[in-house]
């Protein structure tokens, strides 16, 4: 860890904090917390966690750059969907944690010019500093638009319109598991060690978990993640969305590929100034702490709600479906300061070696007759 960069005074004496919040509750619940709670706290505790202190995270300065960050034609490419989507719903647009504010921002302005902007633009924000930015952003890009924005703590009891999150799922508290030499599932928390943490395994005694982990059986000596709370989210939406679609970008496999024999150190990783790395317990508070997402299990729980499963596919091959090698396409290839920048952009969203493949997309849908022209071509529902 001796090669990531040093947080200033002020981040250090935040990160110190949210060491001693975490290792008040440890001792509370008895010298021990499931991982779960521990990455809840990490991310999400009031004002010191990941999400909810002042550190900027996307982006350049931040310590990880989104597809919103790193072309205007994700926007683009996306709103081809959503313009096909809306006219069947309540005409709303929802967006979960929408970060900087870009994708927002980027969405409005590429409805707007295909005259199907939404009636409105709710943004459910867990985070004052984040909200504040994204309502930075869309000013500044958008000005005139901002009106149709709200920005709201909590989910609706009722939803009629289209759902969206880029790189939501990867950021909920994840259960660790290790299958044992004997193939017995154990839970993985946090204790206290010094002035910081370290893990210790417990038998596995949470039903919904224990009976997960019992059907999974990867093997022994076998560690992993059981994203339940994803799972549960995506219940959540199923219950309260009335009429609608939902559509979920991050990056993940299916089940065959998540708990794969190869993949026998799970796939939590931490994000910090741009570099990637495995320790959780590096700077609480400064450290981004996600998991890849398993597809099977959140295209399952959006079916035991209800919902309609629409279709699933890479990311590269839903952009292409709705047309972003055609919206680049508009632009002079003759005006090389302009279109050199785009065109690699967009490449580093299609590449198989950069996000392409590795960043999936899945969607939802209840009470809409209509077709996907982001899963027209490439569709791998088969594969969950």
């Amino acid at each position: 860890m001796h090669t990531l960069p040093q947080p200033d005074r002020d981040a250090v004496a935040a990160s110190a904090g949210l060491v001693r919040r975490i290792q008040q509750e440890i001792d509370l619940n008895g010298g021990w917390l499931p991982f779960s709670r521990y990455m809840d706290l990490a991310l999400y505790a009031p004002g010191t966690g990941y999400y909810t202190g002042g550190s900027r995270k996307f982006g350049a300065d931040g310590d990880f750059v989104t597809a919103p960050e790193i072309s205007p034609f994700f926007a683009a490419a996306l709103a081809q969907q959503i313009a096909d989507l809306l006219p069947l719903t309540g005409g709303d647009l929802y967006e979960f944690g929408a970060g900087s504010g870009r994708l927002a921002a980027d969405l409005l302005l590429a409805l707007e010019a295909g005259q199907a902007l939404p009636q409105r633009y709710r943004i459910i924000e867990v985070s004052g500093e984040l909200a504040a930015r994204q309502r930075e952003c869309i000013e500044q890009a958008a000005p005139h638009l901002l009106p149709r924005v709200e920005w709201l703590e909590a989910l609706p009891a009722c939803m009629d319109g289209v759902l969206i999150g880029n790189e939501v799922l990867d950021a909920m508290p994840c259960e660790l598991i290790l299958w044992d030499a004997q193939g017995t599932p154990l839970q993985r928390g946090v204790i206290r060690a010094g002035d910081g943490f370290d893990w210790q395994d417990r038998p596995l005694t949470d039903g919904e978990a224990l009976a997960r982990a019992e059907a999974l059986a990867p093997g022994a000596e076998y560690l992993s993640e059981l994203p339940l709370a994803a799972s549960a989210f995506v219940r959540t939406l199923g219950e309260r969305l009335e009429r609608g679609a939902v559509l979920l970008l991050d990056y993940g496999f299916p089940e065959s590929e998540f708990y794969h024999p190869q993949r026998r150190a799970g796939t939590l990783m931490c994000h910090y100034r741009h570099h990637t790395h495995p320790d959780p317990f590096s700077w609480p508070g400064l450290t981004d702490i996600t998991c890849h997402v398993d597809f099977t299990a959140i295209a399952q729980a959006g079916l035991d709600a209800g919902l309609d499963l629409a279709g699933y596919t890479s990311q590269a091959m839903f952009l292409m479906n709705c047309g972003i090698a055609q919206l680049l396409g508009r632009l002079d290839p003759e005006d090389v300061a302009n279109y050199l920048p785009q065109s690699t952009a967009v490449q580093k969203l299609l590449s198989p070696a950069e996000m392409g493949e590795l960043f999936k997309v899945i969607g939802f849908s209840r009470g809409l007759d209509a077709g996907w022209r982001g899963f027209a071509v490439g569709d791998r529902r088969r594969n969950l």
